[in-house]
Order: C-alpha cells, then structure tokens, then sequence
C-alpha cells in the first residue's frame, strides 16, 4: 500500500444497533478493573443502544496484555477484518501501545474503514490507522469517559452522538460550561462509586497568540506518546503536518513546562511548527494556576524561538485528560478563529449510512 495517503477515509456513520468491539491496546485494565470496565459497557449498550463485544485478549490480566504486544494487535487486525463489526473502542489507554504498531495489517485497516475510538496511549494506534489513510476519532474509553461515577457527563455523550453517529458537520464546538474536572477518585472503591467528581468553573478556550482564521485537518493526540512515536517508522511525514491544525495535550503525569518546551523545541527542528496552520491546546490535567501559565509560556517560547509569533493558537480545550471531553477526528479539516476563540469542524468525520 501507499505509506500516508494525503486524506484519509471516513468510516461509516454508526447507528443503534450496531456491533461495535472493544480492545485493550495499552493497560489492561478491563481485567484489574472489571466492574469499572462493566460500567463504561453498560453506556455503550443503554445509552447508545450498541451490541458490544470483547476480543479474544481485552479482559487479560494485566500481565497477560503487558507480555503480548502480538495478542493485542490480533484482536484489533480481526476486529477491522470482521465485516458485523461497525466501529472498535479502545478500553482504556495505558503507555506502550507503540509495541502494538509493528504488528498491525494496515492493509486490512484500509480495506476495512471502520470507527476506532480511544485517547492518551490510543495516539499510537491513531498514527498507525492515519498511515492507512482511516480517519479514526480522538476521544472516550470504556473506562475513561464511558465510565463515570453516578452516571456519564452529558456534553461527552452529546459530542459521540454528533461525531460518531451523525453525518452533518459538526461546526462550531460549543465549551464545555458545566464545569470541568481532573479529580481522581481511586476506582477500587467501592465506597467512591455513588460519589460525583467535584466540577472547576470551566472559562472555555482563549487566544494564546496569533490572529485571523486558521484552517486545516487535525492530527496530534498526547504528547508523551508523541515522544515514543518520533523517528519510528510510524511518524509522519513533514508534507503530512503542512497546512495542519495540530491538537496537543498532556497526560495526568503533568510533565514539567521545561519538558513540554524541549518536546516542541524537538518539532520546530523537524520543521514541523513552521509548517502547521494552526494549534490546539488541550486543558492539562494536574495542574495548577501557576503551572498552567508556564505551559502557555512554554509554548509561545517554544513558537518565538521559530520566529512564529503569528501561529494561531488556542488553549484550554475541552479534550485529552480532562473531563468531560469533545472527540476530535483526525484528517478533517477544522478552522481555529483566534477572535472568537473557538474551534470548528467544517465537515463530518464519518460518512452517510446507505
């Protein structure tokens, strides 16, 4: 096949009723956590009315996923080559699923396009599916996301709807202005099940720098994983970011603005900042307000040092490692508007059921 084909397919629309598979690409969670995984399942069969099933590997013990990097890409190979299956859910994200890239068929991905939904570590197999020429979708887990105490985040669910199940551009991506959170509430307790998470006032997106319009089609995803993807075979090339709306956010790790500074320093020297048309910055997780600021700063210093002063950028978006989150599709064409501040999808990332 053609290696990074300029744009990608869009799947097929999902409907109710449809067969969708989950797997465990990364952590192998659904096993350590099994009434957490049961709680994201129930979402996707009640709310969305779903047929869900599991691949052979996805409720592993954890050190059944961890050793078989082979087993997990199996279960994602067979899912895409099974036609009664309409998308695949990634269950829970995790930190190696770089391991799963060499052993997936993108010949049978390409053959076969189909939804693929998951965040954080699923940016792996996000390039992988981008390299098959797929547009695959930057959002929920099973268990992050689908999976919330008491009962799922209304804007997350409304945001699957209408970029998972619906064919009409999505536009503008209203914020998020129930309020945000990032607490963690430790999921074996049984004694923190019937407990909300505490919401922070949500101020939506601003303006980091840069004005007029930018336009272009998404890539990015979590910027750790992004570390462990660079000059391996599964890196795009530089044609592949020219005119792009790069999204970018960080994990719950909450690395070090100096980090987060060398990493993009790292993107400038591939040529890659100078290139783009516009970013997106997702809310950090963690993080405080004092931090917050050195992550801005790190970004526009990271931008000076590339004389990009003018780069469109928007911060504090509702995706990544927040909650609840927007789902981004990667390879359609958003538009980034620095004046109002918002961020729109100019066309649908899946396509008309017939």
């Amino acid at each position: 096949m053609t290696p990074w084909p300029a744009r990608t397919i869009k799947p097929p629309a999902l409907r109710r009723g449809d067969r969708v598979a989950v797997v465990t690409p990364s952590w192998g969670g659904p096993g350590a956590q099994p009434e957490r995984y049961a709680l994201g399942r129930r979402t996707l069969e009640e709310t969305f009315g779903l047929d869900v099933i599991e691949m052979p590997h996805a409720l592993d013990d954890l050190e059944s996923v961890a050793r078989n990097p082979q087993a997990r890409a199996a279960d994602l190979n067979a899912a895409f080559g099974d036609p009664s299956i309409r998308a695949i859910i990634a269950s829970i994200g995790g930190e190696d699923s770089v391991r799963v890239l060499p052993h997936l068929d993108l010949d049978t991905i390409a053959a076969n396009p189909k939804i693929y939904l998951g965040y954080s570590d699923s940016t792996s197999i996000h390039f992988g599916m981008r390299q098959a020429g797929v547009t695959s979708f930057y959002g929920p887990t099973v268990m992050a996301g689908f999976a919330e105490n008491v009962e799922p985040f209304a804007y997350m669910l409304d945001a699957v709807r209408r970029t998972l199940f619906e064919s009409a551009p999505v536009g503008i991506v209203e914020p998020n202005r129930a309020g945000w959170t990032d607490e963690h509430l430790e999921w074996g307790d049984p004694s923190l099940r019937n407990r909300r998470r505490a919401l922070k006032p949500s101020t939506g997106p601003r303006t980091l720098q840069g004005r007029g319009i930018a336009r272009g089609p998404l890539i990015g995803g979590c910027a750790e994983v992004l570390e462990m993807l660079k000059g391996t075979p599964w890196w795009p090339p530089l044609d592949l970011w020219r005119g792009a709306i790069f999204f970018y956010e960080t994990s719950e790790e909450a690395p070090k603005p100096d980090l987060v500074l060398r990493w993009l320093r790292n993107f400038g020297s591939q040529g890659i900042l100078r290139v783009l048309s516009g970013i997106i910055v997702g809310r950090p997780s963690g993080v405080d307000p004092d931090k917050l600021a050195k992550y801005d700063a790190a970004i526009v210093h990271a931008l000076d040092e590339e004389g990009l002063i003018d780069l469109p950028v928007l911060a504090n978006l509702d995706f990544g490692h927040t909650d609840p989150i927007f789902t981004l599709p990667y390879g359609v064409v958003a538009e980034l508007d620095c004046a109002a501040a918002t961020l729109s999808l100019k066309e649908s990332g899946v396509a008309r059921n017939v």
